[in-house]
């Protein structure tokens, strides 16, 4: 084998030519010849601000300074490409010229591309093909100079080109902006950084290009998010990498036996929050709940970068659009999707189509508090639908949950109505776990309105749950609250109460609804037969997954 080589893009592209050469592998001052085609590319891809153009100019300004230190012998043969040949380069018209300048010179062609060099082969020219050798199954990401930024309170990292670099450190919803150097970003500096980004996620099998566009690339590399931006998309270069702290579980949020069993049950779930507050990480615990409860689970993501266990498929955009992608993941029959995020009107539809065909929903939503959950749905679908599309909004705040709203569709008189004639659907909206109703939803001409009733808190307060519930007993019923664990068998219900509470009387109320009035027995017991009126109209409220609790008469 001669010492003549023929580079195509895919070599220029990813580095591997210097590689070679810095190896040895070409042996002592090899001729290094580049197709006008090839520089050609690297021309118009750094044109449209591709990030791969920038990386592959700066292996042609490589390759010009180890001709100049006599290293290797560089030749540009060729002809430039038409506008034409352009035009047809998916056909491959513009490989045939790389091709025809290999065989006209006598050059073995190095490629990493496989169709192009089964090609050659075939058209009898010397291939070189190097991708496997170079491009190990498992790279080591830890060497990135971009990981100096972080340690292990480390959110995410800010790096601007003129200015010093800036992290964010704590954890969700308690977290604080910290200048972490005092030298200003070079834009050498900045441009060494993505090309060392780039050149990494593309040889590490677990690493993606998830967005390429006109200055900006979005790239998961292992756990990190990064997006790189420049001009004209963005004023200057800029590098932002956001890496999960932690990986939780739902054992590790304020989740009782009420809430747990609420999450068995429902299938349109909302996760709420402001950003940052820790919605991505609750979904992914959720996510991983289900899976471990024998359910089939699939995420549908713009950026896949959700920390789930690998028996969980992550689709993105199907040829740049959602839709496509909903429209093979319902073939694949889940029993839960986790949409991380819903945020465009198309995107909601998704939701809804996706809970009308009867998968298990859990949709992020950016929100400043649970009820502006629900509003973003309406206008979106109609108001009759919301319930049978959403039953629970967790609201996440400060990397916990903060609210948990319920919905469901009755026909009453709304709050502050007199007349019966003006009884209608309402969306009624509970706080889960005191039952009161915070919110009523309905139509009023042609308009919908919200009517807060008793709206849940503000963002920023923290009150335990005993608290909520005292609040509901002071204002509904002005006396202290009975918890009642109920168990139910083929013939009698069991009501068990605190001990404290034996041979008192009872009112035995379901959500707001008083059902009847009993005594405990010496033990805090009580025993309804299925056969009498009170015991079936507690079984009924119990099914419908009612507030159970009593007062003392």
């Amino acid at each position: 084998m001669s010492n003549k080589y023929a580079c195509d893009t895919s070599v220029i592209f990813n580095g591997l030519v210097l590689n070679l050469i810095t190896d040895g592998e070409l042996g002592e001052k090899p001729e290094i010849y580049i197709p006008n085609v090839v520089v050609a590319e690297v021309e118009y891809r750094t044109n449209i601000q591709k990030e791969i153009g920038f990386y592959g100019l700066n292996v042609l300004k490589e390759l010009r300074k180890l001709h100049q230190e006599e290293k290797v012998t560089l030749k540009i043969v060729g002809k430039r490409p038409t506008r034409e040949e352009i035009k047809m380069s998916p056909g491959g018209e513009l490989d045939a010229l790389i091709r025809k300048s290999a065989l006209e010179h006598g050059a073995t062609l190095i490629t990493a591309d496989r169709i192009q060099g089964d090609v050659g082969i075939f058209e009898g020219i010397q291939i070189m093909y190097v991708k496997e050798k170079f491009f190990p199954k498992e790279s080591d990401p830890s060497s990135l100079k971009l990981l100096e930024f972080f340690d292990e309170t480390t959110m995410s990292v800010h790096l601007k080109q003129g200015l010093p670099p800036y992290a964010k450190k704590g954890s969700p919803g308690n977290w604080h902006l910290e200048k972490i150097g005092d030298e200003l970003l070079s834009t050498k500096l900045i441009e060494e950084l993505a090309i060392e980004i780039i050149e990494m996620v593309r040889e590490d099998d677990h690493s993606f290009i998830e967005i390429e566009k006109h200055g900006v690339i979005v790239a998961q590399l292992r756990e990190f998010r990064i997006v790189l931006t420049r001009p004209p998309f963005s004023k200057d270069i800029e590098i932002t990498a956001v890496h999960p702290l932690v990986t939780l579980s739902l054992k590790d949020y304020s989740i009782d036996s009420k809430l747990n069993k609420r999450l068995q049950k429902a299938e349109g779930i909302l996760v709420a929050g402001a950003p940052g507050a820790g919605k991505s990480t609750f979904s992914a615990a959720l996510a991983n709940y289900y899976l471990e409860r024998g359910k089939v689970v699939k995420t549908l993501e713009s950026v896949r970068d959700l920390q789930v266990k690998p028996e969980i498929t992550q689709y993105t955009k199907l040829e740049g659009s959602l839709e496509n992608s909903a429209d093979i993941l319902l073939l694949v029959r889940p029993d839960f999707t986790i949409f991380d995020e819903v945020r465009t009107t198309k995107d909601f539809q998704i939701y809804a189509d996706f809970r009308l065909s009867g998968v298990g929903m859990v949709g992020v939503v950016h929100s400043s508090s649970a009820i502006d959950a629900i509003q973003r749905f309406i206008g979106r679908i109609e108001l009759g639908m919301l319930p049978s599309i959403i039953d629970t909004i967790i609201f996440i705040e400060g990397g916990d949950i903060s609210a948990v709203l319920i919905i469901k569709m009755t026909v009453k008189v709304p709050h502050g109505f007199r007349d019966k004639d003006l009884a209608r659907p309402v969306v009624e909206v509970r706080d889960f776990r005191t039952a009161r109703l915070s919110y009523e939803i309905y139509s009023f001409g042609q308009d919908i309105v919200i009517n807060p009733i008793n709206p849940i808190e503000p963002k920023g307060s923290f009150r335990r749950e005993e608290q909520l519930k005292e609040e509901f007993l002071r204002e509904k019923k002005r006396n202290k609250k009975i918890e009642l664990d109920i168990k139910v068998s083929k013939q009698k219900i069991l009501i068990k109460a605190d001990p404290v509470y034996a041979s008192s009387n009872i009112i035995v109320f379901a959500d707001d609804h008083e059902i009847f009035t009993g005594s405990l027995s010496r033990s805090g017991n009580m025993t309804l037969s299925l056969s009498n009126k009170e015991g079936r109209k507690l079984l009924k409220e119990y099914d419908r997954d009612k507030y159970i609790f009593g007062i003392l008469k």
